[in-house]
Formats: structure tokens, sequence, C-alpha cells
């Protein structure tokens, strides 16, 4: 007869955490020249506060995808997008991330017209969940991305 697993708390613990974060479709948001930063529900655009739901973000290491675009408004004001999705290989903590981002950020921001620049921003989601444009959209919305002041050139 095969014995079984011992109890290991801290596996129980990430796996309670990764499901409350699942269950709320959690998601971080920054936007760029504002500085806005924080937790919103990814399927209904609505804020999300928590000290648990902060805690499994910051303190437990998660497979990421990354949803990062640059939003521009060309001479006649139409608006357009540059996006790109990014999932980082391994598993990492939302302090780690910065590494992870930071060089296809600056990438896509060398890619934009800077005359055309309004915002920039990124949508971190802690799971392996790929984000369509529209999702993208609806989020950068919630939180304002278009209502900006226009970046000086």
């Amino acid at each position: 007869m095969s014995k079984r697993k011992p109890h290991n708390l801290r596996v129980r613990m990430e796996r309670s955490c990764r499901a409350l974060l699942s269950t709320n479709h959690v998601a971080v948001v920054n936007i760029n020249p504002s500085g806005h930063q924080g937790l919103i529900n990814w399927a209904n655009c609505k804020n999300v506060t928590g000290r648990k739901i902060v805690d499994a973000v910051c303190d437990i290491p998660h497979r990421w995808t990354v949803y990062l675009s640059v939003h521009c408004v060309d001479g006649p004001g139409s608006r357009y997008t540059k996006s790109v999705e990014i999932a980082p290989q391994g598993v990492y903590l939302a302090e780690h991330l910065t590494d992870a981002i930071e060089t296809t950020y600056k990438t896509l921001l060398a890619q934009c017209n800077p005359n055309h620049l309004v915002a920039s921003g990124w949508i971190a989601i802690p799971a392996e969940v790929s984000l369509d444009e529209a999702q993208a959209a609806r989020v950068f919305d919630a939180v304002g991305a278009w209502n900006q002041q226009k970046v000086a050139a």
C-alpha cells in the first residue's frame, strides 16, 4: 500500500490564492504618464479591493501573461493602439516581473510616433490567460487610459 503525500501548507496556500485570483479575474493595470496602478477585474472592468487579493498577487509566484499597449491619436484625431502580448517563461513574483516587461515595453514605445502618443500601459494577469484586443480596450477605457494629458515630445 502506498503512502499518501504529507500535508504541505505552503502548496495548499498557493493553490488557494491562485483560485481566489482566478475566480475574481484579477489583473494588475499600469498606465503612464499618470502612473496609475491598481487591481481590476478584467472580465467586468471593476476595481478589485481586499487585503487577501493584494497578498495573493504580491506574495505568491505566478505564471504571468502581460498585455502591453501604446495609445495614440493621429493628426485627424482618430485613435489607434499598438499592442503586444507576452508570456514570460517561468514563475515570477510580482516585484520581479518588471525585468520581464521592461525590454518589450521600451521596444513598443520606440515603434510609436512620439507626436501621436497619448498614453501607454500594461495589463498583467497572474494566470495563463490571453486577452483579445476588445477585452484589453475595455480594461484600458475603464481605468481612463485615453483621458491622459498628451506627453511632451
